[in-house]
């Protein structure tokens, strides 16, 4: 009998939570019920995805930034379905494969003039790990500063430059030598570079964990600084890249120019995992020194056929497709349509975002009542109504959407790069329509907003005990 994994998956498709909860992670699966996540998608296309009862959604997390093309584009799968009929002798390792060779040209024509290299990894983690290694082995320098809220990946490395402590607490002793300073401070970033021991200084243009945009001046800046001490400058792109933020790469925003770049997610098209360290040749002559350090560093399957044909098929929809444009032009457009909603709502704090990398923002009121109501959500657990507003976007309106981080009362917005003006005047009516409702105490969000209140109370109870 012919094996088939879609008749497999066909079979059993109704027990994917329970497969989950037995085998995977039942706290996870716990999370998903709790909020009302736990939708079993069997499809997606383009913007959106579909349910086991064709209901449609609008998919506004993108899978984190992975689907800025949208989900299954016909190009990026017609590449990776021809390259599969193809007998390529590919993972050969030593060789030198020509569809890496065709990625890393198309990648560093899109760079800085100063950028020479691209080592490929699996992930984008690999590729902060990587970044790391190289900045330590080309400046002889161990240390590495990294910012408050940063998302660098949950790798071990990468862990050590997180700046949220919810993902390192309880995992030991991490990376040494790397020291934590605010976003958006230049004297903390100099005081810590003026000991010129410092190898890099890695930072996200803009940081994923609440879309948080610098001052105008700081990228710049902190440029200067790091070529004034001796150290490599890193920019993680790995969500900001490719044309999320309506420029190619979001440092491009401010002018600069990186030492080390990380790419990822958007890369892989959404089929094959793939990311990118791009960076000097200076850099790769100091870690590439000799033919006996050729593999100095290595991966296994980073340059496999497949993740490479992504890749390759990725950059030719962007162009081709002129997503960044649209990523400028949609961006702008939920910008100008969300700023009367917000200012129509106290609960409604701030919009900000560079393309269609969107923060909405929400902060306490100032009517007794929703006062009162806010505190005791906050006391539970600061980042409550956040989700609180996320729940109906997706249960009323079929919306899927984020928080921003740990603790913010930030939603996060990343839809598809391929939207229209369809999608975004959907999407500001529904808004409006949750924050009517967020504005009625007590009403049916607040007793949703209690239930989670419950939970957040019995796991500080859990946390303690433990």
């Amino acid at each position: 009998m012919a094996f088939s994994v879609k008749q497999m998956v066909d079979s059993r498709r109704s027990e994917n939570y329970e497969l989950h909860e037995k085998y995977i992670n039942p706290q996870f699966v716990k999370v998903l019920r709790t909020i009302g996540f736990d939708r079993g998608y069997i499809k997606g296309e383009g913007a959106f995805l579909y349910d086991a009862n064709g209901q449609r959604f609008y998919d506004f997390l993108s899978g984190y930034g992975v689907f800025n093309m949208g989900r299954n584009h016909p190009v990026i799968k017609n590449a990776i379905k021809e390259m599969i009929d193809e007998p390529a002798a590919h993972l050969v390792q030593m060789d030198c494969s020509v569809y890496a060779g065709l990625l890393a040209e198309e990648l560093i024509k899109l760079c800085p003039s100063n950028i020479g290299k691209v080592y490929f990894t699996n992930s984008g983690t690999e590729a902060v790990e990587t970044a790391i290694k190289f900045a330590r082995g080309a400046t002889r320098r161990s240390r590495i500063i990294h910012c408050d809220k940063a998302f660098h990946g949950l790798s071990m490395g990468s862990l050590s430059i997180n700046g949220d402590n919810h993902f390192r607490e309880g995992f030991g002793d991490l990376l040494p030598g790397t020291t934590k300073i605010p976003f958006n401070d230049l004297s903390a970033l100099e005081k810590e570079l003026s000991s010129k021991d410092v190898a890099a200084f890695i930072v996200e243009p803009i940081q994923g964990k609440g879309v948080n945009i610098p001052d105008s001046n700081y990228l710049p800046e902190a440029q200067k600084l790091c070529k004034k001490y001796g150290t490599l400058f890193v920019i993680d792109e790995i969500q900001t890249g490719l044309g999320r933020t309506g420029k190619l790469f979001a440092f491009e925003h401010w002018g600069v120019e990186p030492d080390i770049i990380t790419i990822a997610k958007a890369l892989s098209g959404g089929y094959i995992p793939v990311g990118a360290a791009l960076y000097t040749n200076d850099i790769y002559n100091k870690i590439f020194t000799r033919m006996d350090r050729s593999v100095v560093h290595s991966s296994t399957f980073k340059q496999n056929y497949l993740a490479m044909s992504a890749g390759l098929a990725s950059l030719h929809v962007i162009k081709e497709e002129k997503l960044i444009e649209n990523a400028e032009k949609m961006g702008n457009l939920f910008l100008e349509k969300l700023k009367p909603i917000q200012e129509k709502f106290e609960l409604f704090k701030s919009v900000r975002g560079k393309g269609l990398m969107i923060a909405l923002e929400f902060a306490d009121p100032k009517s007794i009542k929703l006062k009162v109501a806010w505190k005791v959500i906050q006391a539970a657990q600061k980042g409550l109504f956040a989700q609180m507003v996320v729940m109906p976007l997706l249960e009323k309106h079929k919306i899927l959407t984020q928080v921003a981080g740990h603790e913010v009362d930030v939603v996060k917005l990343l839809p598809p790069l391929v939207i229209t003006e369809n999608e975004v005047d959907y999407f500001v009516k529904a808004l409006d329509n949750v924050l009517i409702d967020c504005h009625k105490f007590p009403g049916a969000i607040w007793d949703f907003g209690s239930s989670l209140v419950k939970h957040a109370l019995k796991d500080k109870k859990q946390k303690v005990a433990n």
